[in-house]
């Protein structure tokens, strides 16, 4: 069994014309840009799955500054969700820093969404203060029982679009204050899984946490699953692909070079989420 945790989805007139709403946002600009940057609309989702052999996805949307467009695109996923619920797997998406994001997650969450993400500030500074900041969103989560996917990524390295400013000590409190969330950290968290090695308080605070493998190829050695696997539990990694940013077929050549023992693959390739999810 594969579940995928992190995939996207778009508006059909976004996939046909994306020039067309590079205007309205500058972080959409910045990702989809060039024409090499890949966008799907549903059922290309479908025909993609059926032919990788994934059994489901997470579909997320994106963090639109706009109202009006982030409303369109999570409307695009709760009726893709709705018609193909055994294939598709509903995120609603929102940008976390836009006063009005509680509001459009709830709407959302009481529509069916089955989760909320990816939420990022690709061009902006959420500060320091991150349990402040997403505090309404996260206590929405909590009311409904739904996991919450938090874009993250490493606060070194070389530059490349989309990389976020991070606060891991941010990041940190905000998964302390939120325990009851299941927070599902994108793109290994950041390096924040090393810290799973400290005896003291990080395992408590990475009980409902979860790390997801998307990029992988892009940023990490393959050696990153076995580490990872053994600083937070192999029950604590989930695939993601980012699709259509890279395939599934990317992520086994990976697996394959990391040489995991066969039951960690399972986990990570699909059980985990499955239970996540309560999917059966």
């Amino acid at each position: 069994m594969i579940l995928d945790a992190h995939t996207h989805i778009f508006p059909e007139e976004v996939c046909r014309r994306r020039e067309d709403f590079f205007a309205a946002d500058s972080a959409f600009r910045l990702l989809y840009a060039s024409p090499q940057a890949s966008l799907v609309d549903p059922p290309t989702m479908l025909a993609y799955l059926e032919e990788a052999g994934i059994e489901a996805a997470i579909i997320c949307g994106f963090p639109w500054r706009q109202e009006k467009l982030c409303r369109r695109h999570n409307e695009v996923i709760l009726e893709a969700a709705r018609r193909w619920p055994q294939k598709l797997i509903g995120f609603c998406a929102v940008h976390p820093l836009e006063p009005g994001a509680p509001r459009e997650i709830e709407r959302c969450l009481a529509a069916g969404a089955q989760g909320v993400g990816e939420l990022a500030w690709y061009d902006d500074d959420p500060g320091e203060d991150l349990a402040a900041c997403l505090a309404p969103i996260a206590e929405l989560c909590q009311h409904y029982r739904v996991p919450l996917l938090l874009h993250t990524n490493d606060p070194l390295g070389a530059p490349y679009p989309g990389k976020a400013r991070i606060h891991l000590p941010s990041l940190y409190n905000l998964l302390k204050t939120f325990p009851p969330v299941n927070w599902i950290l994108a793109h290994w968290g950041g390096g924040l899984p090393f810290y799973g090695l400290l005896k003291k308080e990080v395992p408590d605070t990475f009980h409902r946490v979860y790390f997801d493998t998307a990029a992988s190829p892009y940023l990490y050695r393959p050696a990153i699953y076995r580490l990872g696997a053994e600083m937070v539990g192999p029950d604590k990694i989930l695939f993601g692909s980012d699709y259509p940013l890279l395939p599934l077929s990317r992520y086994l050549q990976e697996l394959e070079a990391a040489n995991l023992p066969p039951e960690w693959q399972e986990m990570i390739l699909g059980q985990n989420l499955a239970q996540l999810l309560d999917r059966k």
